[in-house]
């Protein structure tokens, strides 16, 4: 009986959705979809809203593509992440219907990615289930929340917030992800320009993958070289950016030229000798350290292989912090054997015992990699072996590695005529800063003023005195750069440094000489770069992105300020940022061209038809080290800094009793939703009504008026009578905002039946629906309006319906006239003696039922207005792969007239077929998608005869001659076998065979309608 109980307790939580969303989502992970009819689900010519959600849930396709890019971070081809990561993109994208469409996206991918990882913690697994679900409703409450839960910062849906990154890697170098997932993380944390550094040298493919992931979602990208150049007894870090290249291809064409090639091949060789003081670390750690450790933690630590941790180091370059994880990666099941055996020794011991043992479990829980790299593989720990930090005389040493710095820059400046250099300030003291700049002759272009990696590790000493060099150098002011340099040449003379009468020197070269040092950057700026060094791997540091706080909407700008925020903090750097607006004209006027056109002659209305947009500008040339900084980070800490290890028994996955309101069964949340509203209603009706009918059935009638208003307003906004008929009306309706709107409008009865109709305007004011019917109309009217806008601005409906609201009283006053004129005429038709006695009490009712008639009709075109947005992002999209796919058809069969060779499909398959296979499927896969918007996607119809309007006579030929390709039923049936929407092709399959017929004759009767012939 208990277990039933429980049974039935647990059954509040969570809905089916979820579980199933769940097991298929697991079934992924697991490996048990991993056929080649998945990988077809990621075809780019198939569309989010196509003929594939016939096949497979939109919750599975995000998860089939986030498990493809974070299943390993080496495995796999990159061309199949990239087109995983397209798939992603357009799902995620798609998905949102309301107007935070980019902020729903990165929680859709953020709260899926947090359900792989998850995977074998069933009860947070669910959570997460519910969670997507709920994100995928687009609502804006929800979705802050989400954004909150998952530290994540609200950014401007004109995604033009300045959110950066100068300085992060990825696998290529040290970091943890490949270059797809660096750019999908980057977006998803809302950066928008990033610059990705490699040690000595690029690869050509992994460039070619970072530069199209980057396209892909839209990142502004750069990627630079970073040398080590030997400078008075230490190495300066200077990267390399080249500049200038139209596209991608030109970027790769660089790089494969022969010059290139051989800088790449001697930077190759620097990282290999640097990999080499690896491997001897390594080896030290195997023949000294782990030993210690094994001695005095108690530990059984085997040695490791060389070869094994150069796989574990994969297509990276092998450094020190990789040598920390592998050892941490094998050292950990060691830590957790131990612990089990203090653990039961702790059961039975003493209590001085039992708090040595703590001490040690908490001296194990802490052996991190980050503790095991600054403890066991410095080079003070090691000071036996050389430090690769100081310059040696080595004969082994690499050519590049010797070049000094002016020589090394002229090398690589000759490479390209456009380019930039950054000297990373770590380690560098002022002194190095003065002496370069002049030795360079202007070829450093920027100064990384700020890198959060060596700020958090103390490296960022002396920043305050080389930012007051820049500025001075960037000012012209003379006066003051002299006053410098000559502060700069007394301090050091003061050092006693062996090299100080030889670098004093040419400092006074330099104080004789400062308009040439000006000169070098008089044209343009010695300018900054700022970055967090990050690798995705460290447990103590912030993660990477920066960004200037007033760049984004107000409610993460009070997220960044609250004290309480310990995920995010402010560097000390301050730069000038300005918006820069513009106006550009809009490609479909809501009033119509010609109208907009006549419209905007009239003295105001000048920009109507234009869209305002708006850009930030920084001026990197005016960046300031200073306590009032005005740059903010955008990732938290990865985890925790420990190795979750404790003497107490870890407790088991199961959800517990109570998982709050959030995770309730959605039936149960609406029904309560519904019950919210229902009872103050029904009290509030039995308490002022005295006539039986309303007291009794007034709720009910009022939440009959509601219901109505919105079924009516969902049909209408999905096409009215005119709308696809294989949607039948429920399948427009939401019952969730249905029960959200029942709720608010039950809680409206107590408003305006009680406060305004019978206490504020019957019982204060004396003003009853027979002495002034218009003023308490009018009255009850206004607020309502005032209320239902304000909880709809609440529940983030549409701007068109909150500011529709505003107005409604206006319209709803003569609407409220009319049906009070329509109910007296009933009455005294109906024989009733005093039909004043019967309208007064129904007077709340009578504006209800006029208010929610004007509701109708503006929330009405609210929603059709939110399905021809996405209706046309969907046309957009698509048409623009058709056109794509013809021009390559064109130049396919130069000599041939394709136009009439789409007429005969016939013809036109058996042409394709002998020359480009992958040509026919994308033909075949558009007029799919074509014809699953016109019979399934609301308002469809209405942009396709919209677009139709707009295009040339050819084009509109194109378009419907290309879907004479669906009669050839058997190649079409085929490749639905062949399992292009997947192994559940039996509903797209039927769907085609039952209705491409339909769909073709409604494409003719639009062509003959047309002003040409197609």
């Amino acid at each position: 009986m208990r277990a039933v109980a429980q049974m039935s307790f647990r059954s509040l939580f969570f809905d089916q959705q979820d579980r199933e969303l769940l097991l298929m989502a697991n079934k992924v992970i697991e490996r048990q979809y991993t056929s080649p009819m998945v990988r077809k689900l990621f075809d780019g010519n198939l569309h989010p809203h196509g003929i594939k959600e016939l096949s497979v849930s939109r919750e599975l396709r995000i998860a089939y593509a986030v498990i493809n890019l974070l299943d390993t971070l080496e495995a796999g081809r990159a061309e199949d992440r990239l087109m995983a990561l397209t798939a992603l993109r357009d799902e995620a994208l798609m998905s949102a219907e309301t107007g935070l469409r980019r902020n729903t996206a990165r929680v859709l991918i953020q709260i899926m990615k947090e359900l792989v990882r998850a995977h074998g913690d069933q009860c947070r697994q669910l959570k997460l289930a519910h969670d997507f679900r709920r994100a995928a409703s687009g609502k804006p409450r929800v979705i802050r929340a989400l954004l909150r839960r998952y530290h994540l910062l609200e950014m401007p849906e004109a995604w033009n917030q300045l959110a950066f990154d100068n300085h992060v890697h990825d696998a290529n170098t040290k970091g943890r992800k490949n270059p797809t997932h660096l750019i999908m993380d980057a977006w998803i944390k809302g950066i928008r320009h990033l610059t990705v550094i490699y040690y000595n040298y690029i690869e050509p493919a992994a460039a070619q993958e970072l530069l199209q992931a980057a396209e892909i979602m839209g990142v502004s990208i750069r990627i630079g070289v970073e040398f080590k150049s030997p400078l008075r007894g230490k190495y300066v870090d200077l990267i390399w950016v080249p500049r200038g290249f139209s596209d991608a291809q030109g970027f790769l064409a660089f790089l494969a030229e022969a010059p290139t090639q051989h800088l790449m091949h001697e930077g190759r060789k620097a990282s290999r000798w640097q990999e080499q003081y690896v491997l001897r670390m390594l080896q030290r750690w195997n023949n000294r350290h782990r030993r210690t450790l094994n001695t005095e933690l108690g530990l059984t630590l085997e040695p490791l292989g060389r070869e094994e941790f150069l796989a574990f180091v994969g297509t990276g370059q092998a450094s020190l912090l990789h040598l920390a994880e592998f050892i941490h990666k094998r050292m950990k099941p060691a830590l957790e054997s131990r612990v089990e055996e203090l653990r039961d020794e702790w059961r039975i011991a003493t209590p001085p015992r039992r708090a040595e043992i703590e001490t040690r479990v908490e001296q194990l829980n802490r052996l991190d990699p980050e503790t095991i790299l600054d403890t066991w593989l410095t080079h003070v720990a090691n000071d036996d072996l050389p430090d690769p930090e100081v310059p040696s005389e080595a004969p082994e040493l690499p050519d590049i590695l010797r070049m000094d710095p002016r020589s090394l820059l002229d090398w690589l400046t000759s490479l390209h005529s456009g380019y930039r250099v950054t000297l990373n300030l770590g380690g560098v003291t002022v002194e190095d800063v003065l002496e370069l700049l002049w030795d360079c002759e202007g070829l450093i272009t920027h100064l990384e003023l700020f890198n959060l990696k060596d700020w958090h590790e103390g490296k960022a000493d002396g920043l305050e005195a080389i930012n007051a060099l820049q500025l001075a150098i960037n000012s012209g002011r003379v006066p003051l750069l002299k006053q410098l340099i000559r502060n700069i040449i007394k301090d050091y003379t003061e050092s006693g440094t062996a090299d100080c009468k030889e670098r004093c020197d040419k400092f006074r070269a330099v104080l004789r000489n400062i308009p040439r040092l000006q000169g070098f950057y008089k044209s343009v700026p010695l300018r900054s770069r700022i970055g967090t060094d990050s690798t995705s791997r460290s447990h103590r540091m912030h993660g990477m992105g920066l960004v200037f706080p007033e760049t984004l909407p107000p409610r993460a700008q009070r997220v960044i300020r609250d004290p309480k925020d310990t995920m995010r903090q402010i560097i000390p750097v301050r730069t000038t940022v300005f918006l820069r607006e513009s106006y550009q004209p809009r490609r479909h006027p809501p009033l119509g061209r010609r109208l907009t056109a006549m419209l905007r002659r009239i003295p105001g209305l000048s920009r109507l038809g234009y869209r305002r947009e708006t850009e930030w500008v920084v001026r990197t040339d005016s960046s300031r080290v200073t306590a009032d900084g005005n740059i903010a980070t955008l990732g938290g800490f990865l985890r925790d800094n420990d190795n979750d290890l404790s003497l107490k028994e870890t407790a088991g996955a199961a959800c517990p009793r109570w998982m709050g309101f959030g995770y309730m069964n959605t039936g149960i949340v609406n029904l309560l939703k519904v019950l919210a509203g229902f009872i103050p209603a029904m009290l509030s009706f039995q308490y002022t009504q005295s006539w039986w009918v309303l007291a009794w059935f007034g709720a009910l009638i009022w939440f009959g008026i509601t219901g109505f208003r919105n079924i009516l307003q969902a049909v209408l906004g999905g096409g009215g009578i005119s709308r696809t008929p294989l949607l039948r009306w429920n399948d427009y309706v939401s019952w969730s905002r249905i029960s959200d709107s029942l709720m608010y409008t039950g809680i409206s009865v107590p408003l305006l039946e009680v406060v305004m109709r019978s206490l504020v305007l019957q019982d204060m004011l004396g003003l009853t629906v027979q002495s002034n019917p218009t003023l308490v109309y009018t009255c009850i009217a206004v607020a309502n309006g005032l209320y239902i806008a304000a909880h709809n601005s609440y529940r983030g409906l549409q701007r068109e319906a909150i500011i529709g609201n505003l107005f409604r009283s206006a319209l709803a006053i003569p609407m409220s006239m009319l049906y009070n004129e329509i109910a007296l005429e009933l009455l005294v038709l109906g024989g009733v003696a005093d039909p004043w006695a019967m309208i007064q009490p129904g007077a709340a009712v009578i504006s209800k039922t006029a208010s929610d008639t004007v509701a109708a009709i503006i929330e009405g075109f609210a929603d059709r207005n939110s399905n021809l947005r996405m209706r046309r992002w969907d046309y957009e999209s698509k048409l623009e792969q058709l056109y794509d796919s013809y021009a390559r058809l064109e130049l396919l069969f130069p000599e041939e007239d394709v136009l009439e060779l789409l007429k005969a499909p016939k013809q036109f398959i058996r042409a394709v077929e002998a020359e480009a296979r992958h040509l026919e499927t994308a033909i075949i896969i558009n007029a799919l998608d074509l014809m699953y918007f016109w019979m399934y996607q609301p308002r469809a119809r209405d942009i396709l005869r919209e677009q139709l309007r707009s295009m040339s006579a050819d084009e509109r030929k194109v378009l419907v001659r290309s879907q004479l390709v669906l009669t050839r039923e058997r190649e079409v049936s085929q490749l639905f076998v062949d399992g292009i929407v997947g192994r559940n092709f039996s509903r797209p399959l039927a769907f085609y065979l039952d209705r491409h017929e339909e769909y073709l004759r409604d494409m003719e009767q639009i062509c003959a309608r047309g002003s040409a012939g197609c």
